[in-house]
């Protein structure tokens, strides 16, 4: 594909319409002798006769049945491409039929017979059981696999995204977790230390030797914490000396 241009958007031995000899050139696989043919029949003007073309006996079979199915109706007789009424008389030189109409005769009439100026490749490749009714079928479940599989995908991106915007969130909270965890330990040591100060002071002496409370003894402070804190959460003794020893250690180890 150069510039865009994309060379199965048509079909070169596709007409608008066909005179009858020149569709049944198309059929037998003769657009490369169209022009000697033409010629012989003065531009398509006269019909092939008997051995007029030994080597291609079909030319002249193919002919005659379109002709033969003009005559009958079965195919829209055209003059010039543009049809007309069934009783209406058209000049032989000017008979034609339309790409469609012929189409919807050779699926009809010749379904075992795919010429490719009217089939496109996957029509030519279907097996002849298959007739248009059939085929249009399979086409309309083929555009519906279609638009499911578009649906699948647009539907798989979006499932995507959110993934992205759940991960995306999922190591945010983590960072903040992870934070707030450091925030806590400090702020757990700072009261630990806090507490320390607090039990060596109430335990200490002023410079003059006077005692700076009544308590003369950690377990003393710890009795009278729970002797007013029945019921508060954590006041118990086996708690309170625990932290009182690490709140301690801490003071003297910063």
């Amino acid at each position: 594909m150069i510039d865009g241009y994309d060379p199965k958007s048509c079909n070169a031995l596709q007409l608008p319409f066909y005179r009858p000899v020149q569709a049944a050139i198309r059929w037998c696989g003769l657009v490369a002798h169209e022009a000697e043919i033409l010629n012989a029949l003065h531009g398509g003007v006269d019909r092939p006769h008997a051995g007029q073309f030994p080597r291609w006996p079909c030319l002249l079979a193919n002919t005659e049945k379109i002709l033969d199915a003009i005559a009958h109706g079965e195919i829209p007789r055209g003059r010039d491409g543009r049809n007309v009424a069934p009783d209406e008389q058209v000049r032989m030189d000017r008979v034609t039929v339309r790409h469609h109409d012929l189409r919807e005769w050779m699926v009809k009439y010749h379904p075992g017979s795919k010429p490719a100026f009217l089939f496109d490749e996957i029509e030519r490749n279907a097996h002849a059981a298959i007739n248009a009714e059939s085929f249009r079928a399979l086409q309309a479940d083929r555009d519906a696999l279609k638009v499911r599989l578009e649906n699948a995908a647009e539907a798989y991106k979006a499932l995507r995204r959110d993934r992205d915007e759940i991960g995306a969130e999922r190591d945010s909270l983590r960072a903040m977790a992870d934070k707030m965890a450091v925030l806590g330990e400090r702020a757990e040591a700072t009261y630990l230390t806090i507490i320390g100060a607090l039990v060596e002071l109430a335990l200490g002496k002023s410079e003059a030797g006077r005692a700076h409370s009544i308590f003369t003894s950690q377990a003393a402070i710890i009795d009278a914490l729970i002797a007013h804190n029945p019921s508060s959460p954590g006041i118990s003794k086996t708690t309170l000396e625990a932290k009182f020893a690490e709140a301690r250690r801490r003071l003297h180890s910063t």
